[in-house]
Parts: structure tokens; C-alpha cells; sequence
């Protein structure tokens, strides 16, 4: 197990920006060096301390996804070992937990893809009926696997603050207002809705073959100066995804899950509004959470994270 990273202090690029888990990096005009550090969010809030390994693991996940789905949509990937673009003493900061990327303009939306009914779905349901402006059938229990999977997009919040589910109208409003003058912003709101879907149906079904369910999942796409979609940012990792095994599924309950949302029923049984700072873990709930994560990958991928 390497040293857990909780941010990158790499010096010989410029340091673009910090998201809630990945460090950004500017290369040139064309490539971003993207190191996936260690850090946890829930509820929007970054927590204290890193889960040990987890950025090597949410890595090596998308980079599995990147390829197993690579035929359905263009991806962000270069192919460049992101060590060669670092200096020599910072290329331990980058192994195994780093890519360079495409430069590219990115949709201001969450493209969620929801193949059950749990979450802010489920609470959207409760109240209302429907789900991003999507009206579902009465009766339907918590965790009910949906008839077909449906596309609810969310607004990316600022750190800090929470997404909001969103219409697919209002999706589309974004992405036209974001995107700009000469760019169809609304077609590529549709276009990323119709690549979720198939990224998702795709990845459950395999999923389903090594005994897990992807409940639902997180998206992000951008553009090139052609206009071209790319699937950019983390695909099907525990980090934007609720995996649950098949063999402990039952509607009714929220199922135990192989990704984050471990972290997040251990957060809610505290008193803490969800707003920043975040409490501290205990070390028996950063142990579990980063074998929850390997379990993941280990099970997804049939490979064992060295």
C-alpha cells in the first residue's frame, strides 16, 4: 500500500486548479496532467483524512472503463505515461495515480444515469413522483430496479455546495448558455444523454457478470475545438458510482455497497448538517472504506491493485 496522498505538491507544472479529488496540472496548450489524489467527498464536503490507496484505485477503474468502452464514445486519454511530463523527483506522486489528458471545454452538467431507485432519486420519488422531471410508476419501492435506465442530470456545485438535480430541459438550457455562440449546446446535451445511456447499460451488464449491480452513475463529458464529445474525468469508479453485490440486493432497503456510500451511512448516523468542516473518520472506517474500494476493483476488473 503506497503513502496516502492528500494533495500533490508537484512544482515543475502549473498547478491549474484542485477539485474535490483530483489535482489539475496545465502541460501545454493541448494536455492537462490529472492526479487523482487520495481525498474524500461526501455530501459535497471533502473530509479530513485520505482513504489510503483510493486514488491508485479510482486510476486504475477508469482506466479499465476507458477501454472496455473506448468503441462508444472518444475519451480523454493520450496514451502518455504522465511520469515523462513530471519532474524526476515528483514522479512518485504521479505513479499510479495520474493521467494526461485532452485538453478539452467540458458540459456544465452531471450526465447520472439511474438504473434504480435510491439516493436523491429516491427522495425525488417519495415527494413528488418523478425523478428529474421523469415520472415513474406508483409503488415503486426503495432500490426498485427501474424498467429501463433514465438519464438525470445534475448542476456541478462549487466546493462546497450541493448539485441539483436537473431537468433534461434545463440540461440542455446549460449547455446552449455554457457552451456558447457556434456550438449547439442543447444537440450535445442529447448527444451525452444518449452516450450515458449506452455507457451505462453497457457496463451493467458486465458488471451483473461479476456479481455486482452498478445502481446508478456519474458521467462528464467535454468538447474539442471541433465540436467533438469526449467522456472526460472518472468513469464508473466507487467515487461515481453505487455498486451494490448481487447476491445481498432486496428492494425495500438500501443495499450494502462496495463504494463511498459506506462512508456516507456511517456520516448520517452523527450529528453534522453537511456542511464543511466535515467530522474525522475513525481509522476503523478509512480501513474498511479502502477495502471496499480495492474489493470493487478486485471483482470488477479480476485484478488485484499491487
Amino acid at each position: 500500500m503506497s503513502t496516502p496522498l492528500f494533495e500533490s505538491s508537484i512544482k515543475s507544472l502549473p498547478l491549474l486548479g484542485r477539485g474535490k479529488v483530483r489535482d489539475i496540472y496545465a502541460i501545454d496548450a493541448e494536455r492537462l496532467l490529472i492526479v487523482t489524489s487520495d481525498r474524500l467527498s461526501a455530501f459535497d464536503v471533502i473530509l479530513p483524512e485520505p482513504i489510503p490507496d483510493k486514488g491508485r484505485v479510482l486510476t486504475a477503474m477508469a482506466n479499465f472503463w476507458f477501454e472496455r468502452l473506448g468503441h462508444i464514445i472518444p475519451n480523454q486519454l493520450t496514451g502518455i505515461d504522465p511520469e515523462t511530463v513530471v519532474a524526476t523527483d515528483e514522479r512518485e506522486q504521479v505513479k499510479g495515480r495520474a493521467l494526461v489528458v485532452k485538453r478539452l471545454q467540458p458540459l456544465p452538467i452531471e450526465a447520472v444515469v439511474r438504473g434504480y431507485l435510491i439516493g436523491s432519486g429516491w427522495k425525488d420519488y417519495q415527494h413528488s413522483g418523478a425523478v428529474c422531471g421523469i415520472t415513474l410508476p406508483a409503488g415503486l419501492k426503495q432500490a426498485a430496479r427501474l424498467s429501463q435506465p433514465i438519464f438525470t442530470p445534475a448542476s456541478k456545485a462549487e466546493a462546497g455546495a450541493h448539485d441539483e438535480n436537473l431537468s433534461f430541459a434545463e440540461a440542455q438550457r446549460l449547455c446552449a448558455a455554457a457552451l456558447g455562440a457556434g456550438v449547439d449546446g442543447a444537440a450535445l446535451a442529447e448527444q451525452a444523454r444518449q452516450a450515458s445511456i449506452a455507457l451505462y447499460s453497457e457496463a451493467a451488464t458486465y458488471a451483473a457478470g461479476r456479481g455486482i449491480i452498478i445502481a446508478d452513475t456519474k458521467f462528464e463529458f467535454g468538447i474539442d475545438r471541433a465540436g467533438v464529445l469526449h467522456l472526460i474525468d472518472e468513469v464508473l469508479t466507487p467515487d461515481s458510482s453505487r455498486f451494490w453485490p448481487i447476491s445481498d440486493y432486496r428492494e425495500g432497503i438500501s443495499p450494502p455497497s462496495f463504494d463511498k456510500q459506506y462512508v456516507r451511512d456511517y456520516l448520517e448516523t452523527l450529528d453534522w448538517n453537511k456542511q464543511a468542516p466535515a467530522p474525522t473518520l475513525p481509522p476503523d472506517i478509512l480501513a474498511r472504506t479502502a477495502g471496499k474500494y480495492r474489493e470493487a476493483y478486485t471483482r470488477l476488473t479480476g485484478q488485484v491493485l499491487k
